[in-house]
């Protein structure tokens, strides 16, 4: 009978495996919202498989324990320092067995991994962290890691493959015919189009495979992942050539910050993805069943493994009707798709004109530009930048040294112009999100983020001021930012006419619509002649409340040849809708040499 770590370990994750407790989903279309996956204080080798967070109390002991290495009784440790070496070692300790198990897996001898993964278990039980948070992070992402494994390597015992399994065995089903006749039907104008862009990518897809030892008919999977886009969004916020959600790609070392998000670089997504797609085949075994967990996560697959009493992996289509319906599709698009590549002329994809291969060289750029700048001084065009360097959020490089992609021959030329081109930085967000903790009130919101409770509850469209549920989630308006109320002004009554100055872009039925009242009343309290209205121009507005005065001192500032609203906001401290704001413009006026507008 197995130790009793082993039943602890699994009854640590059975509750997140069937529904009590819902883990991080690490498949890349999920069915449910996803977070971000915190920096993970455990790491080694071993950790490629450990995708979920899992949630378990810490022990009740008040006692720092330790294993001796020459005795096999606990020996209590009283200074702090050396409890803290003591428990590290520990931890370490049961790490390396975990790695023991991982190898004893791999290759076959399911007994001995999970005896290395009781061995683990049972250091992590001798041992007491206090209040270190750093050591609790290690234990609790410890202890889900085994209680995974235990859990998949049961799962392995229902598993029995036929054939090789390395090969991807393609079969043509009913289920299969049916994605080919829509990808020669109703689908053929998506297939085609991803098959001509397959050529931009796919050539460097199929060496990393390569070196990576793994099928080269991989490389056909980004066609059904995202038509090989590389900025291709899906609702579940999975992004780019390989459909990578945010914790999936954050643990496959994907990095996603203001300037850039590597999921959309074919390049870095790839290798992200074999790592991946490796993984899975370890779990797994075959690639039928990995493919699957691809597209809805590991977690769901093991779940309908853990629920079987047979071994119905003889045959993955058996599996295959128990999943989700988008994820029972994904595999036979995919045969579909290698069925249709490997027979090119039968489906008229031979004359087809593929696009060429990325061709680029890098350059290191200290400089903080916009790739529109960059193309302008080396006689590109900003799409042949932004097709070679896509994971820049905004176009504008970082602050730090980064690794420029160009077109072959152009690294000199940019590297003579760089001192010219002008700094870029990207857009600022008017607001913040804050979700609202229990206990807290507006005003002590307002002065967390230094700004008014009457603006928090102008940008909210907040009725109750002194009730705000906690779990809700507020957009806090910047420093800067003009807030306008989010509700029309309300009609008057008999009241006295407001003025209101024309902006840009206003038009009488706009004013109208905003003051609650008609354009022909309008017309005849101003003694237009016509509808046409000019910027700065005076009105009377019938029985609306005047427009509410934008507050701030501020001097005149004379535009310059080549500036913008956004540069010259920028230069000035201000944000950009706040300039427009003060000087009555909108996103698409026009600003010209010699021009006076009002800067803070």
């Amino acid at each position: 009978m197995r130790p009793f770590s082993v039943f602890l370990s699994i009854a640590l994750i059975l509750p997140l495996l069937f529904g009590c407790v819902k883990p991080f989903s690490l498949g890349t279309d999920p069915s449910g919202p996803t977070a971000d996956v915190p920096d993970r204080a455990v790491s080694s080798a071993a950790d490629t498989q450990n995708g979920d967070s899992g949630i378990a109390e810490p022990d009740d002991t008040t006692t720092s324990v330790r294993i001796d290495p020459d005795e096999e009784n606990l020996v209590a440790i009283e200074e702090p320092g050396a409890s803290i070496r003591n428990v590290q070692a520990t931890i370490d300790e049961a790490l390396d067995y975990c790695q023991v198990s991982q190898g004893f897996w791999q290759k076959g001898e399911l007994e001995n991994a999970l005896d290395a993964l009781d061995q683990a278990y049972a250091l992590l039980l001798t041992v007491d962290i206090y209040d270190d948070p750093k050591l609790i992070q290690q234990k609790e992402d410890l202890r889900f890691m085994i209680s995974k494994r235990i859990l998949e390597i049961y799962a392995s015992r229902n598993i029995v493959i036929n054939g090789d399994h390395k090969a991807i065995p393609i079969t043509l089903n009913q289920h299969v015919l049916a994605e080919i006749k829509r990808f020669t039907g109703v689908e053929k104008e998506f297939f085609t189009e991803s098959y001509k862009r397959s050529g931009r990518y796919r050539p460097y897809i199929v060496e990393a495979l390569k070196a990576a030892g793994m099928p080269v008919e991989l490389s056909w999977l980004p066609l059904i992942e995202s038509g090989f886009k590389d900025r291709a969004l899906s609702t579940a916020r999975a992004l780019g050539l390989w459909q990578f959600i945010p914790s999936t790609g954050y643990k496959f070392g994907l990095k996603r910050d203001m300037y850039i998000d590597e999921r959309l670089d074919p390049i870095k997504s790839t290798h992200a993805a074999i790592a991946y797609l490796k993984e899975l085949h370890q779990i797994f075994g075959d690639w039928s069943t990995a493919l699957a967990s691809y597209n809805c996560g590991e977690g769901r697959v093991l779940r309908l493994i853990k629920g079987q009493n047979i071994n119905y992996l003889d045959n993955f289509w058996d599996l295959f009707q128990q999943l989700p319906r988008e994820t029972s599709r994904y595999f036979p698009r995919f045969l579909a798709t290698l069925h249709m590549v490997n027979n090119a002329e039968e489906y008229g994809l031979d004359t087809l004109e593929i696009q060429e291969p990325l061709q680029y060289v890098t350059v290191d750029v200290a400089r903080q530009v916009h790739l529109k700048d960059i193309a302008k001084n080396i006689g590109v065009t900003e799409e042949e930048m932004r097709i070679l360097n896509p994971e820049l959020r905004y176009k504008i490089l970082t602050k730090e040294k980064y690794p420029l992609r160009l077109p072959p021959g152009n690294g000199d030329k940019l590297l003579a112009a760089l001192d010219q081109i002008p700094i870029s930085y990207p857009p600022q967000r008017a607001y913040v999100k804050h979700r609202v903790r229990p206990g807290e009130s507006l005003s002590t919101i307002a002065n967390r983020y230094r700004t008014s409770v009457s603006k928090i509850v102008r940008a909210n469209n907040i009725r109750k001021r002194n009730f705000i549920a906690a779990g809700r989630v507020l957009r806090i308006p910047r420093k800067g930012t003009v807030i306008r109320p989010s509700t029309r002004y309300q009609k008057g009554k008999g009241g006295p006419p407001s003025t209101y100055t024309v902006r840009s872009g206003d038009s009488l039925w706009i004013l109208a619509r905003r003051y609650g009242t008609t354009t022909k009343k309008i017309i005849a309290l101003n003694n237009l002649p016509n509808t046409t209205l000019h910027i700065r121009q005076v009105l009377k507005i019938p029985g609306g409340t005047p427009e509410p005065p934008i507050e701030g001192v501020f001097k005149t500032y004379k535009v310059k040849k080549g500036e913008s609203p956004f540069r010259i906001a920028r230069r000035n401290g201000m944000s950009l809708e706040r300039f427009l704001r003060i000087n009555s413009l909108t996103p698409r006026s026009k600003i010209y040499p010699g021009q006076n507008l009002l800067v803070e």
